[in-house]
């Protein structure tokens, strides 16, 4: 395929862990924008300007070759001395694992000698991640500069009160003066010769410090040590086998390794650039989703959540004992708590997910003593549900920020303007969404089987019943009859907002849809006003609100679409599920590299068309990526249950995936290797065939 989408502005955005650096598409940063190196959410370097003799160097090509390794290459223009245009060649490859290593190489391709001098401009700025992206004025601290002849050594260190950040930049195998964040090398090169010099950030916390990586650039196998461990997906479509293949290393890519309790773990962080810290909701949905590729994203993410689950009422924060985290920042903001994330705990939904994710959890690893180890984060959350999740006693799930500050709106669909009545006119104050109630749903009839598993049969016997009363009145409420689907929401006044959106697909998922009344559920979202032909839109074409460019209003969301088709496929909808599939990783062909964004346009597929990107879009994107692996499930039917020493499988291969293989699938202790093909009984190529079952697994079927 010839056309491929470009998602945003050109630019090249590598990182590792919670460094990450910005720059534009030549590997420069002007200091005028939102790019730079960042260290735990401050901007360190926000100025990289290189100059020969005072111009400016002209851009060939160059990008991120890895996640966290980039290399751009220039030339000289022309009218720099007697220099010919394009006969030097000047290459920057930088890499990232806590600080960034930066090599400069210049080769004299010309037929005579040279003399320039390359000038490198670099300024530190120390602003807050929050300052920069919102284009406010520099932090209110003291920055003091040093430089060392001798040594090339520049220290940059910045502090406001208790709160400090540093920078050390080294300079080696060359020697620069330096004078007003200039750095300048005489160079003089005859014909065929070259020159080189490293130079090395090192990132400072307070007194500890992230050194750059020693050595001169080289692509890492820390994406080849990654493939080898995870998940290998082969699928005879060529776009659905590219789109996993992309995911997979998207999500190697968005790995965050923090310390919970003197132990290092693993948890996906949200998004690229800006979101490169532990979240609530995005980590367990990711989680959830990359189950078969990665079991350590979910106990990461829980091992995280868990830590920082909220023990006392903060009302700036939105904080409720029992409740799960939304987004954590590390900054000069966040530290002196002018911003709420600290954490900041406004989500609706991470809550009930978080038992969602541990009974997951349990279920692919087998490992008991998670959920011994666990259960008072699930107690306390299964509290919370009850108290502060359903704010009137009403029996259903509701939000209202605790402050005018805080988040309108509390699940996944979080812009202010997601959540409307059929007319247009914004839906506010307190709102009952309708996928909280079957998060809920879900999450007590999977914490039920958890009490079974501990022995506590009256636990199990009392969350069966409030789940089975939750799904009847549930449906007495919030069915509308004349659209055949559920009501986006319940009002502050607790009367059903019937606009029809995607957010309904997730009770199929959740399974709280009587299976009577499924058909009809999928039916709507399959309708040409929902369904786009690349994935179904956020919001109904016939609806007041609907914009094809808007952020939820009728764009369309790989996850969102991702987590439908699991709920489909859970109903025996086996062919809208691939259906489904097929549009989200024929729309991934069309981005470069395959690399699916979190959105796209809700613009209609024809014959002549391809997806519109939407201009803010992260990518990579942690639940963009993990849909790859969320679709994989439901079209297989994966489905662990290494408790019982059992994996269940239950593939519908549609006529356009004849074939997948998978190798190295985890179960528990055991390791799977299996084909599937359509129309016949999978082979188990490595395991034990007999602790394979081909069906749904027992007790997660709809009823």
């Amino acid at each position: 395929m010839s056309f491929k989408v470009q998602v945003g502005p050109p630019r090249i955005a590598i990182h590792r862990a919670m460094t990450l650096l910005v720059a534009d598409a030549d590997g420069q940063m002007s200091g005028t924008d939102q790019n730079g190196l960042f260290y735990n959410d401050t901007r360190i370097v926000k100025t990289w300007l290189a100059t020969i003799d005072g111009a400016k160097w002209e851009s060939l090509s160059g990008g991120a070759i890895g996640y966290d390794v980039a290399r751009v290459f220039l030339t000289n223009p022309a009218g720099v001395g007697d220099i010919p245009r394009s006969t030097l060649s000047f290459v920057v490859g930088r890499s990232i694992d806590g600080g960034m290593h930066e090599d400069l190489d210049i080769a004299n391709h010309g037929l005579q000698a040279v003399r320039f001098a390359l000038q490198i401009r670099i300024e530190t700025d120390f602003s807050d991640l929050f300052d920069v992206k919102a284009g406010r004025s520099p932090p209110a601290g003291e920055t003091e500069i040093t430089w060392s002849r001798d040594t090339q050594i520049l220290h940059a260190a910045y502090r406001n009160g208790d709160f400090a950040r540093g920078l050390v930049l080294t300079i080696e195998g060359a020697h620069a003066s330096y004078e007003q964040n200039c750095f300048v090398f005489e160079i003089s090169l005859r014909p065929g010769e070259s020159w080189h010099a490293c130079v090395r950030y090192d990132a400072m916390d307070g007194s500890a410090t992230s050194n750059a990586p020693i050595g001169c650039v080289e692509p890492t196998d820390n994406a080849k040590k990654w493939r080898a461990e995870v998940l290998k997906i082969e699928a005879s479509d060529t776009n659905f086998h590219q789109f996993c293949a992309q995911a997979t290393d998207d999500l190697a890519a968005l790995r965050l390794p923090l310390d919970i309790d003197g132990e290092t773990v693993v948890m996906p962080a949200a998004g690229l650039p800006w979101f490169m810290v532990p979240f609530g909701r995005d980590s367990l949905i990711v989680s959830l989703q990359s189950i078969p590729l990665y079991r350590d994203f979910a106990l990461g993410s829980l091992a995280v959540l868990g830590h920082w689950q909220a023990t006392d009422y903060d009302d700036r924060r939105d904080a409720e004992p029992g409740k799960i985290m939304h987004e954590l920042r590390y900054g000069e903001l966040a530290h002196f708590k002018r911003v709420p994330h600290t954490p900041y705990y406004g989500t609706a939904d991470a809550t009930p997910l978080f038992i969602v994710a541990l009974h997951e959890a349990w279920k692919a690893t087998g490992d008991r003593s998670l959920l011994d180890r666990l259960l008072p984060n699930a107690e306390a959350a299964l509290a919370w549900i009850d108290k502060d999740g359903d704010r009137d006693g009403d029996g259903f799930q509701e939000y209202l920020a605790r402050t005018p500050s805080g988040y309108e709106n509390m699940a996944w669909k979080d812009s202010g303007d997601a959540i409307s009545y059929p007319d247009g006119r914004l839906v506010t104050g307190a709102k009952a969404l309708c996928e909280l109630q079957g998060y809920v749903y879900d999450a007590w009839i999977r914490m039920a089987e958890i009490y079974d598993t501990l022995d506590r049969a009256e636990s199990a016997t009392a969350l069966r019943a409030k789940a089975a009363a939750l799904r009847e009145k549930f449906d007495a409420i919030y069915w509308n009859e004349q659209e055949g689907t559920y009501a986006l929401t319940l009002d502050g006044d607790k009367e059903p907002v019937f606009s029809v959106a995607s957010n309904p697909g997730h009770l199929l998922w959740s399974g709280i849809v009587p299976k009577t009344k499924a058909a009809r559920v999928v039916d709507r979202l399959m309708a040409d006003d929902m369904f786009s032909g690349w994935g179904i839109r956020t919001l109904s074409t016939q609806h007041h609100r609907y914009n094809p460019y808007s952020y939820q209003n009728g764009s369309v969301w790989p996850h969102d679409n991702s987590l439908i088709a699991i709920g489909m496929a859970r109903y025996g909808f086996h062919a809208p599920a691939a259906a489904i599939a097929r549009a989200i990783s024929d729309a991934a062909s069309y981005f470069q590299a395959f690399q699916i964004p979190e959105l796209y346009a809700g613009l209609q597929r024809g014959p002549m068309g391809f997806p519109v990107r939407y201009a803010g879009a992260n990518v990579p994107q942690a639940w963009a990526a993990g849909s790859a692996f969320a679709l994989l499930q439901a079209l297989l039917g994966l489905s662990p249950d290494a408790p019982n020493d059992t994996l269940y499988v239950d593939p519908h291969l549609p006529d356009w995936l004849p074939e997948i293989v998978l190798r190295d699938l985890q179960c528990g202790a055991r390791t799977y290797d299996i084909r599937f093909r359509r129309n016949e009984v999978p082979t188990i190529l490595r395991g034990d065939p007999t602790r394979v079952k081909i069906g749904v697994r027992p007790g997660s079927a709809p009823r």
